[in-house]
């Protein structure tokens, strides 16, 4: 179940965030439910990931059909080959 959330955050913040989301083709909101997500998984994050990148954790939703494993070969190739 979806319940609104009012946040108070700068205006200038808010106008950035909306120029990411609408960039990255997601909303706002889901942007920031996959953030609070992450923060408050009970998952151990291994130590060696920056906070950075972990903050990144679920902002990429690839297809069904990506074959990670292809596609790090394919790129593996293009660039040694």
């Amino acid at each position: 179940m979806n319940t609104k959330l009012t946040l108070t955050i700068e205006q200038s913040i808010i106008e950035k965030a909306k120029v990411f989301a609408k960039e990255k083709g997601r909303s706002l909101s889901d942007i920031i439910e996959n953030y609070l997500k992450a923060i408050t998984s009970e998952k151990k994050v291994p130590n060696n990931i920056s906070p950075l990148v972990n903050s990144l954790r679920g902002s990429f939703k690839a297809p069904d059909s990506f074959d990670y494993k292809e596609e790090l070969s394919k790129g593996l190739s293009e660039k040694y080959i």
